[in-house]
């Protein structure tokens, strides 16, 4: 169940802003490297690094590992069961 309250939370909200923001390029990129599909969010991890900026400031580095899932083309022919709806 979503709740927005946890956007509430700075952390979560610009984490949420930045995956918006560069949702559709991360798209585009996963696209031209594997072809049509998507990132799996269930077979899927996650790590949280730090680095140095040029500045000599701390930055965080967040790397998403997910299996890539492509778009499978779906015909009725190939069901293997009948509709429980059968016309």
């Amino acid at each position: 169940v979503w709740d927005d309250e946890i956007l509430k939370e700075p952390n979560v909200y610009r984490t949420y802003e930045a995956v918006t923001h560069y949702g559709n390029a991360l798209k585009l990129l996963i696209n031209e490297k594997f072809g049509d599909g998507i990132m799996s969010a269930i077979d899927f991890y996650m790590t949280v690094g730090k680095t140095v900026g040029k500045q000599g400031e701390n930055r965080v580095v967040v790397t998403f590992n997910g299996k890539f899932l492509p778009h499978i083309e779906q015909n009725v022919a190939d069901n293997t069961c009948a509709s429980p709806n059968p016309k």
